[in-house]
This record gives C-alpha cells, structure tokens and sequence, in this order.
C-alpha cells in the first residue's frame, strides 16, 4: 500500500511538470503522517522497517528507469515501476534490528515468532530477510548471508551445450538431457482449470477459490522447472572446467506462435543464467558464442559447410568427407570449439561452400519427406 501511494504521488507530480518528491519526503508523507489518518492508520500496526524498505526499492527502480533511459544502464530498456497487485507476489524485507534467527523459529519485529521448516542451514548470519508470499498463497524466508568464494578443484574437461526443443540439451561427448516439460504433460489440466476459473464471477469466493488453484498450479510447474534447472546446471559446472554455450534469441523466438509455449516451458535463459552465475562463485570458465555461428550447417569433422538445415533434418552426410553426424551433436561440438576449447581432425582449413541444393541430395533425416533449405 505505502509503494502504491508513493507511485502515485510521483506519477502526478510528472503529470503537473514538477519533479519526484525525494525519498525523505516520501517516507515523511507516507508512513509517519499517514498514521495519523483514519485510512492508513493501520500502518501503525506493522513495523516501520518493511514499510521504509519499500520505499527505499521505489527510488531505486526510478534511478534505474533513469539510467536506462539515459543510456547509462547496460541490456534491455526498463520501464518505469508499476502499481502492485494485492493478488500477485508480495514481498516484505527485515534489516539487523527488525528480526532473530532461532533454531526452529524467527522472530518478525510487531509479528512475533514464525515456526519455519529449514531448506538448508544458513552459513553466516545474515543481514536481512525477505518475506515472500506469492500468489498460491504460500511464504518463504529469504535470508541474505555474505559467503567466502569456492573454488572446486581443476579439472581438463570441457563441454559444449546445444539447446534444443525436443532433447533439452547435447553435450559435445554425445550425451543427452530431456527435459521434464511439466505444461506439455499436465496442458489438458491447465486448459481446465483457465475454463473453469473464467466461469466465475471476478470478485467472488468461488473466483478466489479457483484463482489459488490455478496459482498453485503453476507454481508446482514452476517448482519442477527450477529443480532440474538447478541440478542440470550444478553437475555441469562440477564436471566441466570450461562450460560453451550458444547466444540464443530466446525473446525473439517466443514470438513464433507454433514454438512460443514449448520454449517457454524449457526455461533456457535461465538455464544459461544459473550457468553463468555457478561458474563465477566456483571458479568455472563461461563462455557464450555468437548466435550466427553456423553451428548445425557445418561439419565438425573437416569444417565443410553444407547449408542451411531445416528442423526435421535430425541426421545429415557431410558431401566432403562422408561424415554421418547427428544434427544436435554435431552443433555441439561446434559450439565447443567455436569457444576455442577444441581442434577438429582436419585443422578447419576447408573454406568450401555448397548450396541447399546439392546439400539436399544426400541428406538424411528421421522422418520421411524432410528437405534441407
């Protein structure tokens, strides 16, 4: 409620040309005198802290809409902060003097002592915890805790990954994960739960009732994503001392109406961030290729390019050494030595090109009918 009302203050201070009151007036206006009000006088309820951490997330989501806006910020443009939902994720963040850390409980400032069910045990004390309640109406303790640097042992091996629809992931040994794809196997139960939750009357208790099942739904979607994400990711980074990985347009691929629901269900951007992230605190090399590599067109064996592929083409023949290859396995160990991690036999010194025509005569593919373009 406090970041809602702070929001809409400054959207009306633009609105009349002036500019975003600082965050001192903010707090000034919004929790100490707002107290004092017949509406908001619940706020005093609730501890302070929360309420001033909020706002302090407020001034910074402006100042990075401003940089953004200003060039001044790296990636993709930000939008300036939104209105929160009473419905969607909700979040509330205790500093050093707001909270207590007990073996099997912790205490919230005006709250009082929370019955919790440990993930894993803290390394170090921390010096904030969040609050989390999303929106199938379960809570979680995040704690922020400052950890010494693991460096796992070196190791020689190296790995290229190719990401893909059907099979999740290809490794340049050969090997091969599938992904769980929780929505593809439960779809007929998501299609129902939409129907039956669209039926309702919006603002009901039956509305309510089938809103929280459809959240659970998808949190428990969610959930099975994240876990094999998380342990797909670790073995990697344990394995592997140099980690290959291709720049994939994934924002752009979802726009494509036939594949937009299969790729979202796979979650590679995250996959590639959890990548990144586990290799820099355990000491693994990460390394991403350009995205106009010609990964599946060329042959890892003499480095032959043989056109552009389409994706029924599972399995082709090399025109110039014979080489059969498998499509995502070869992409993969291009992928590999793209990152400068491997040789081929024949050194790469064959600049040779063909057309799709010619590449199309020898092709081979696990369904009938496919064609190479």
């Amino acid at each position: 409620m406090v970041w809602n009302d702070s929001l809409a203050c400054c959207q009306e201070k633009y609105k009349i040309g002036e500019k975003k009151p600082v965050n001192s007036q903010l707090q000034k206006q919004f929790i100490t005198s707002a107290k004092k009000t017949e509406y908001r006088e619940w706020l005093s309820e609730v501890s302070n802290i929360p309420l001033q951490q909020s706002l302090n997330d407020l001034n910074q989501a402006y100042q990075n809409f401003f940089k953004s806006t200003r060039g001044q910020r790296k990636g993709k443009p930000i939008k300036p902060p939104q209105f929160k939902r009473r419905k969607s994720r909700q979040t509330a963040r205790f500093t050093k003097g707001g909270f207590k850390v007990g073996q099997h409980k912790v205490y919230l400032a005006k709250i009082g002592k929370l019955k919790i069910v440990w993930s894993r045990e803290l390394p170090a004390a921390p010096s904030s915890v969040t609050v989390i309640k999303d929106s199938a109406n379960r809570y979680f303790l995040s704690f922020v805790v400052e950890i010494q640097p693991e460096t796992l042992p070196q190791t020689d091996n190296s790995v290229g990954i190719d990401l893909g629809i059907k099979t999740f992931a290809t490794f340049s040994d050969g090997t091969k994960v599938d992904a769980p794809k929780p929505l593809k196997k439960r779809i007929k139960k998501s299609r129902k739960l939409s129907k039956s939750l669209s039926r309702k009357t919006k603002g009901s208790k039956r509305y309510e009732k089938a809103r929280a099942r459809v959240a659970k739904f998808h949190a428990k979607l969610k959930d099975t994503r994240t876990d094999f994400l998380h342990k797909l990711s670790t073995k990697i980074i344990r394995e592997n001392q140099t980690v290959v990985l291709e720049d994939l347009n994934v924002s752009g691929m979802i726009k494509n109406r036939k594949l937009s629901r299969a790729i979202s269900d796979l979650g590679w951007r995250q996959f590639r961030t959890l990548l990144e992230g586990k290799a820099e605190k355990y000491g693994r090399d990460f390394r991403v290729i350009s995205r106009w590599e010609p990964t599946s067109q060329t042959c890892s064996c003499c480095g032959f390019k043989g056109g552009k592929l389409d994706l029924s083409v599972r399995e082709w023949e090399c025109l110039n050494c014979g080489a059969k290859h498998d499509r995502d396995e070869n992409a993969a160990i291009n992928i590999l030595v793209a990152g400068g991690q491997s040789e081929t036999k024949n050194g790469r010194g064959d600049k040779r090109k063909t057309s799709a025509k010619v590449a199309a005569v020898n092709e081979t593919s696990t369904r009938r009918g496919a064609t190479a373009r």
